[in-house]
């Protein structure tokens, strides 16, 4: 059984601190602290979590989603298109900009507004008009989600964060993350929005980037100050201690977004992404409830292979050998069974060309389509004979004919 969590927003908030999640606000006028360091090992230390099944999980989140992480396929979900705040998961869109413009061993030059101005909250304590690189300003945005690496970061892109911030929504579009928007580079103003689909779609592109998968999955980082000692960052996403094969990626809370987590994990040959948003309590045991099924429910399978022969469709009247146009790899459940079923593109007219693609190889399991691969043509069938002869004369025009085709091939064999 799940302990009952309470869902009063100051036991939140006080859950919150014990996490080390946000700090404490300084008082009036007076300078805010660094924060206290996310403690180790982290909170919780154990995971609350039903055997893994291939039922469904049942979770406290607000909205959540299972992806295969290499294809994008839906495994479970829950509300994912509904928008809300995301906090903290605001910094994989920080750092997915980043990491597509700059290098790793470029410098930043700390202004004062990220080193004073961006304190509250989880803070790597930058001061002024230090340099730093920005690959270990990343491992302070990813590991200890710091709102002043998330500010300097932004203003060494764009100059200033209004700026930066017109980058993450132009970004957002052209991903086609059509139900989020971003207010700031940290998510610490609770402005912004997002969905738990439109969430993992931006972390499977944020995937393709050379150097997030290792930083996301690394648990602690040393990170060079200006003189003395080197600030260790501690990554605060738990599973990464607690669930078997966890490879990242980021926690969030706010008071008004709750406990949120994109979390993925690797195990033989699948990868799965699960995205929580609004727990009321700890986000790791749903989120590792939501991985154990995805691995325990599902099998991947090579479902269609290319040039696999489909036999015959008809095209205008006539019967046209088709194969599979690729290969189609994806999860599967493991009790159910596989349909295949072919759709003709209806526009498409006799003789089609010769490995033509003429529609799609649809594959699904009951309740929903897993994929779809092209329909080509195999072979494409030659003109139909000519009718059996019947009177003489006919017999005779036969003759003629093929009497005039040999002797054009005669003429121009070579």
């Amino acid at each position: 059984m799940r302990p009952v969590h309470s869902k009063i927003g100051g036991l939140v908030a006080l859950l919150a601190l014990a996490a080390g999640l946000i700090a404490p606000a300084p008082a009036v006028g007076q300078t805010p602290p660094t924060p206290a360091p996310t403690p180790t090992p982290p909170s919780p230390s154990v995971l609350r979590t039903p055997a893994p099944s291939t039922e469904p999980p049942t979770v406290r989140a607000g909205s959540a989603l299972l992806i295969d992480l290499d294809t994008g396929q839906v495994l479970y979900s829950l509300n994912p298109a509904e928008r809300r705040p995301i906090a903290s998961l605001t910094k994989i869109m920080t750092a997915y900009l980043v990491m597509r413009r700059t290098r790793p061993t470029d410098v930043v030059t700390v202004s004062p507004n990220a080193a004073h101005g961006s304190r509250v909250g989880s803070s790597l304590g930058l001061a002024a008009g230090e340099r730093i690189p920005v690959h270990e300003l990343l491992y302070a945005l990813l590991l200890g989600s710091a709102n002043d690496a998330a500010v300097a970061l932004a203003e060494h892109v764009a100059g200033s964060v209004d700026r930066f911030v017109e980058m993450m929504n132009r970004t957002a579009r052209e991903l086609g993350l059509s139900r989020t928007r971003f207010a700031s580079p940290s998510g610490l103003d609770d402005r912004g929005y997002s969905t738990a689909r439109d969430l993992a779609r931006l972390t499977r592109a944020a995937y393709r980037l050379p150097g997030f998968a290792g930083i996301v999955a690394t648990r602690f980082h040393p990170i060079p100050p200006p003189e003395g000692e080197p600030r260790a960052v501690q990554n605060r996403n738990a599973l990464l201690w607690l669930y078997p094969g966890a490879v990242g990626v980021k926690t969030g809370f706010t008071t008004a977004a709750g406990f949120c987590l994109v979390a993925a994990a690797d195990r033989g040959d699948e990868r799965l992404l699960a995205v929580v948003l609004g727990e009321p309590g700890e986000p790791f045991s749903d989120a590792a409830a939501l991985l154990d099924h995805g691995f325990a429910a599902f099998e991947r399978r090579t479902v269609v292979r290319a040039g696999e022969p489909l036999g015959t469709v008809g095209v205008d009247g006539r019967d046209v050998p088709v194969a599979a146009g690729g290969n189609l790899e994806a999860l599967v459940p493991v009790d159910e069974p596989v349909e295949r079923s072919i759709e003709v593109d209806p526009a498409v007219r006799f003789p089609p060309p010769l490995a033509g693609s003429i529609g799609e190889v649809v594959v699904s399991v009951p309740g929903r389509t897993i994929g779809a691969v092209p329909l080509v043509v195999a072979d494409v069938p030659g003109p139909p004979p000519l009718a059996e002869p019947g009177p003489w004369w006919r017999r005779a025009a036969a003759a003629v004919v093929e009497a005039g085709a040999a002797l054009v091939r005669a003429l121009f064999s070579v």
